[in-house]
């Protein structure tokens, strides 16, 4: 089966941005491109439509007032896995680092480029359908077992001590990368290599943040980690419980 296959043909975007102005330009660049674009213009209501609607995925200013985008995507992570591309006027690596941390698949300026936009748009968006098809296609019950962590790749779903944990794609296909290579070392380019393609440049602490953020969601002290041991200066390693590292 092809990418194109898997992706859907029209694919249905919710932007949220208060700048009216850019939400019609990138509506209107991304219509023709294959893309039912519609817009909400404040944080509270483009919130309420991602959880009512059925988007593909969400274009999501961080500056907004009232709601701003990270207070936006904090609450949709509770409910959803969207692919959530961000938009920053400010373009800090600061801002950027956040974002990912709250669960965001990616971050672009305000300065980008059309073409930019729709790269890293089908980029978040292909990930997650591919992940998803693959998830899929799998055996109802190969379900990946770890002490108290279950991986049910099927509905890929994670549990831990029989609570179901919210994870973004990113973080799933991380998790997932990691624990099917148990006990074998595997560096910040295998890692990248495996979530994200290489479709696009990224920041060299993209890796990090997602598995700082991993952890966090695992309940893991990164000093004595339970799972996921880091190898200084090359990478990160899934250990079994019980492991001495």
């Amino acid at each position: 089966m092809t990418h194109q296959e898997i992706v859907p043909a029209k694919m249905k975007i919710l932007i949220i941005d208060d700048d009216k102005k850019l939400c019609r330009l990138v509506a209107d660049y991304l219509e023709p491109m294959g893309y039912d674009a519609e817009a909400a213009h404040n944080g509270t209501q483009g919130l309420q439509m991602i959880l009512e609607g059925d988007y593909h995925a969400v274009i999501l200013d961080v500056m907004m007032p009232g709601m701003d985008g990270f207070e936006v995507l904090k609450r949709l992570r509770k409910e959803s896995d969207i692919p959530v591309l961000m938009l920053t006027a400010r373009g800090e690596e600061t801002d950027r680092i956040v974002g990912l941390e709250m669960g965001a698949d990616d971050y672009l300026p305000k300065t980008f480029s059309s073409r930019e936009l729709l790269a890293r748009l089908r980029a978040v968006t292909r990930r997650y359908f591919i992940s998803e098809s693959q998830s899929t296609s799998e055996a109802a019950d190969n379900v990946l077992i770890f002490g108290d962590l279950q991986i049910e790749q099927s509905s890929r779903t994670v549990r831990f001590h029989g609570k179901k944990i919210v994870l973004t794609p990113i973080e799933y296909n991380l998790l997932t990368c990691l624990a099917g290579a148990a006990g074998r070392v595997l560096t910040r380019d295998q890692l990248l290599d495996a979530v994200t393609g290489r479709s696009y440049e990224v920041f060299d602490r993209t890796v990090d943040v997602h598995i700082s953020s991993l952890r966090r969601r695992l309940g893991e002290d990164p000093r004595n980690p339970m799972f996921i041991q880091t190898i200084r200066s090359v990478g990160y390693m899934f250990k079994m419980p019980g492991e001495q590292t």
